[in-house]
C-alpha cells in the first residue's frame, strides 16, 4: 500500500456579506371576538359576543392587517369563512358542535 503525500484541496465558497435591516412596526394591536357555538348557526354577530370576557366587536376587515379564526381551538383555513363588519359567516357544510368556542383574532399593524 502506497501513501501519497499530496495535500487535500478544500475549496470553500465565498459568501458575500449582505447587511439587511428590518424596521419593526411601531405598534401592533390585537383584538379578539369570543363566542360559543349554539350547534345550529353558521353566522355569528356582535350580539353573540361573550361580554363577560370584555366588550368585543367584529371589526371591519378593511381596517385589519391580519385575522385568524379558531373553532374549538383549531385554526380555520380562510376558505372556510368570511368576515364583514359585525359578522362572521362560516362557509362549511358542518355546523360547529354546541358549546365549541369560536375565537376571531384580529391584528392591526400601525
Amino acid at each position: 500500500m502506497e501513501r501519497s503525500n499530496s495535500k487535500v484541496y478544500l475549496n470553500l465558497p465565498c459568501i458575500p456579506k449582505q447587511e439587511k435591516r428590518f424596521i419593526s412596526p411601531k405598534k401592533v394591536l390585537v383584538y379578539e371576538f369570543y363566542t360559543i357555538s349554539d350547534g345550529v348557526s353558521l353566522v355569528y354577530k356582535n350580539k353573540d359576543a361573550l361580554y363577560e370576557v370584555a366588550k368585543q366587536e367584529i371589526l371591519d376587515p378593511k381596517e385589519i392587517s391580519y385575522m385568524n379564526l379558531f373553532i374549538n381551538g383549531v385554526l380555520q383555513p380562510y376558505e372556510n369563512y368570511t368576515v364583514k363588519e359585525g359578522e362572521i359567516n362560516l362557509k362549511t357544510v358542518d355546523v360547529p358542535i354546541k358549546g365549541a368556542p369560536i375565537i376571531l383574532q384580529m391584528i392591526k399593524v400601525l
